[in-house]
This record gives structure tokens, C-alpha cells and sequence, in this order.
């Protein structure tokens, strides 16, 4: 006859919970798993599959119960470092959303804007676009299964205790999300100055011609123009758009590393020394 003891009950919940609750916490914050298209059943479906896989190789877990202060502190710990490695890759689609947003804004398409269900708010057509282009570049360059490999990773490097986390860490994914406002612009440079380029010309033209309606020719030269531009540039965001998404894969795989206390996620910015006071 088999006898089970609740100590042995406990041990498999938590042996099974633990890791279903970081990688349900990286599902809910990753931009493609966590896609709102996607039904939840879908994603708790593959989230189970995916813990299914990994429980087996997940080092020692703490014999505590997962009802108790200890294995509830367990959980939040687990689903934070979950959502935050999910996050760490949403920072290079919110830097492409906002070259979008750059875009649209100075092409004149600021009005033609959508209900994205991926960020659950309003963005822009361009933007829309651009997200697309980069979930294509995302499954192409096989980085959601980069970001599997740094979850699985993960359990090894910040293995399942309740020890707290390094304060500083937070302070490092906070760091990286900077980078949504340089990638940002970047992208949207050439977009930007050809417009500029543009809209210099159209002044110079009204000058020599003040007798021409700028507000009737200057929006569709402003639209055909940023969608040319567009449409040469495309071709080349192959190569940024890889560096960027392989970029938040690599922080995924460091932010475990982060909380832990061991190295950042990239250089901190230097603090100014303070002035030394004047001689009296």
C-alpha cells in the first residue's frame, strides 16, 4: 500500500508550482508569448508544458509548504524574476513602438492610429507595422528560443529559495529601460531627416512663392515622402532590429544573475564627484 505524508504532498506541489510561476511570469510579460491575441488557455496550456520539461532539471528546492510565509515570499519571488526577464525583451519592442510613434508624428500620420491589443492601448499605424516587422525578425532569428534557454538557465544561475532579492538589481533593469529612448530614435532617424530635409525645402519653396498653399501641398509631400523613406529603409532594419532583440535576450539571461547580486546589465552611468569646497 503506498503511503504518501503531507511533508512528501508539499514537496511535489512546490516542486511543480515554483517553476510553473516564473515561467508563467515570463509568458505574461514576453511580447510575443504574452501576446493578448493569444487565448490565456493557450498560453496556461504551453506555460505547463514548458514548466513539464524544465521541473525535472530544476535543482534542490527548500523544503517548505507552499502555503506558508516562506513558500508564499517563494512564489512572488518566482514570479517576479519571471516577469522581469519577460520585460527585459518588451523594452526593445516598446524602443521600435516609440520609432513609430516618431515616425507617424512627423509624417503627418498622428490621427491614423489603432487599438494595439499587445500593449492595450492606442498606437499609431506605423507603429503597428513596425511591431509586426520586428515579431517577424523575433521568430526568424529564433530569439524566442533564446529566451526559453535563459529560462530554463535561469533556475541554475537563481536557483528557487527565499533568500531576498539584491536591491541593486532593480536599479540595473531600470538602466536598461533607457534604451527604449535611444533605440527609439535611432530608428526613426532617417525617417526624421528626410523630413527635415523636407519641410526645409517646403519653407525655401513658400518663401520664393508666397502665393502657394503650403497646408494643401505640404501634407501629401510630407506623407509621400516618410512613406518613400520607408520604404527604402526597410530592407536595412533587418540587421538593427537583430541586434536589439538578441540585446533583450541577452538581459533576460543576466537579469537572474542581477538579483542575485552578481555583475549589471550593462555600464552605470558615472556619478559627478562632489565640487570641493572653496578654501576659506
Amino acid at each position: 500500500m503506498l503511503l504518501l505524508t503531507a511533508a512528501e504532498i508539499n514537496t511535489w506541489i512546490a516542486s511543480f508550482l515554483w517553476p510553473l510561476t516564473r515561467v508563467l511570469g515570463l509568458i505574461a510579460a514576453s511580447p510575443v508569448f504574452g501576446n493578448a491575441r493569444v487565448p490565456r488557455t493557450a498560453r496556461l496550456a504551453f506555460g505547463v508544458v514548458v514548466s513539464i520539461a524544465i521541473a525535472p532539471l530544476v535543482p534542490a528546492i527548500p523544503a517548505a509548504d507552499p502555503s506558508s510565509y516562506e513558500g508564499l515570499l517563494i512564489l512572488a519571488k518566482e514570479l517576479i524574476t519571471g516577469v522581469m526577464m519577460g520585460f527585459a525583451l518588451r523594452i526593445v519592442f516598446a524602443a521600435v513602438e516609440m520609432a513609430g510613434e516618431i515616425s507617424s508624428l512627423t509624417m503627418g500620420l498622428g490621427f491614423a492610429s489603432f487599438f494595439d491589443p499587445m500593449s492595450q492601448g492606442r498606437s499609431s499605424a506605423i507603429s503597428q507595422f513596425l511591431t509586426w516587422i520586428a515579431t517577424l525578425t523575433l521568430l526568424v532569428a529564433n530569439v524566442h528560443l533564446l529566451l526559453l534557454e535563459a529560462l530554463a538557465e535561469s533556475f541554475v544561475t537563481l536557483p528557487i529559495s527565499a533568500k531576498l532579492f539584491n536591491g541593486s538589481g532593480f536599479w540595473d533593469v531600470a538602466l536598461w529601460g533607457a534604451r527604449i529612448f535611444s533605440a527609439g530614435v535611432q530608428l526613426a532617424l532617417p525617417v526624421v531627416a528626410a523630413l527635415l530635409i523636407t519641410n526645409v525645402a517646403l519653407g525655401i519653396l513658400t518663401r520664393a512663392a508666397p502665393q502657394l498653399n503650403l497646408f494643401g501641398i505640404g501634407f501629401p509631400i510630407t506623407l509621400s515622402a516618410g512613406f518613400l523613406v520607408l520604404m527604402i529603409a526597410l530592407p536595412y532594419l533587418a540587421t538593427p532590429l537583430t541586434n536589439l532583440l538578441a540585446q533583450g535576450a541577452e538581459k533576460a539571461r543576466l537579469v537572474p544573475r542581477v538579483l542575485q547580486g552578481q555583475g549589471n546589465l550593462g555600464p552605470r552611468p558615472a556619478v559627478p564627484a562632489p565640487a570641493p569646497s572653496p578654501a576659506r
